[in-house]
């Protein structure tokens, strides 16, 4: 049965308006992610989208520390914010340069001046990460966390041997016989070796002077910890290199009992990471889900770009980072 001509004409009519407002739907769309990443763009990326009511802020330091002048501006905005009664910090992290693990407890110092902090280690708070955590006021750790590593490194190659049988020299004119070195294609002389130990020796006391004040240990206490050596949280716990073993919540029992925070305040995450460049169009969505209010959805897309992304581990200087030798 054929279709008479008002009909065939209003189909038509119907098929450009459903077009027209799905045009105006992805248009619409379109202007809101552009919207959200300029104004990202405009505040140095994704990083703390200031709640719409009272909270417990919930920051989370993980992975290889470095220096990372975005996240101490994003710190710096979270010190400002009236809406953060207090902060909770989650550390999973072995460690990474000196400078930045210095960088990054100064920037949280700072926050602690301002509102109570309280930090949990989830995995790992070694060396590096273990300076950041030592920022917080009050530390909590699970029983089988990683806690300590305290000690500084320096570690270099010595391809001399290989450019040998390569048949391959290397020569240098230089001022003066400490510069540049130490030297990847020579053996490392008496002098260069206690010029780099010098170094390393001046960051370790640093170290211990940090773990003294921050923690309170003195003489033998202090050096029963400072051997470089890692212990679980409940041996920390005991050194007296955490305060209590935990989970989150023993963080919130804290700064309801001590420091006198509301005990029905809600914890939510607040995002430090600022690399939008990086998958900007992961990050854009994250931040867009997020301001909306669905956390969950911003949460898994957070984990697909994670997934994507990988870590350029560039290391450059004194380290405070544990990583254990793999087994022969």
């Amino acid at each position: 049965m054929s279709l008479d001509a008002d009909s065939i004409v209003d189909r038509r009519r119907m098929r450009r308006k459903l077009t027209f407002w799905r045009v105006v739907a992805v248009v619409v769309a379109i202007v809101a992610v552009v919207s959200a990443a300029a104004a990202l763009r405009g505040r140095g990326g994704i990083a703390l989208t200031e709640p719409l009511s009272a909270q417990i802020a919930r920051i989370s330091i993980s992975g290889i520390i470095r220096g990372d002048i975005d996240r101490v501006k994003a710190l710096e905005r979270l010190a400002k914010s009236r809406k953060a009664r207090a902060v909770i910090v989650h550390i999973d992290s072995p460690g990474g340069t000196t400078a930045g693990a210095e960088q990054l407890h100064t920037a949280l110092r700072k926050v602690a001046d301002r509102k109570p902090m309280a930090v949990v280690v989830d995995g790992v708070a070694a060396s590096g990460g273990y300076i950041a955590a030592m920022a917080g006021d009050h530390i909590v750790a699970q029983g089988n966390s990683i806690v300590g590593s305290i000690g500084v490194l320096f570690q270099y190659p010595k391809v001399g041997g290989l450019l040998d049988k390569l048949g391959v020299t290397v020569e240098e004119v230089k001022s003066t016989p400490l510069k540049a070195v130490p030297n990847l294609f020579e053996p490392t002389t008496p002098e260069a070796r206690e010029a780099i130990r010098s170094l390393v020796m001046d960051s370790y006391a640093w170290f211990r002077e940090m773990v003294s004040e921050r923690r309170g240990l003195k003489g033998e206490a202090l050096a029963r910890v400072a051997d470089g050596r890692v212990f679980t949280g409940r041996q920390a716990l005991d050194l007296k290199l955490v305060d209590a073993v935990g989970y989150e919540q023993a963080a919130v029992d804290w700064l309801v009992k001590t420091k006198g925070v509301d005990a029905k305040l809600p914890v939510r995450d607040w995002d430090l990471r600022s690399r939008i460049t990086d998958l900007s169009f992961l990050h854009v969505g994250t931040a867009f889900f997020h301001s909306l209010g669905f956390e969950a959805l911003a949460r898994r897309i957070k984990e697909v770009a994670a997934v994507q992304a990988f870590e350029r581990l560039n290391l450059d200087g004194l380290l405070a980072l544990w990583h254990p030798q793999p087994a022969n």
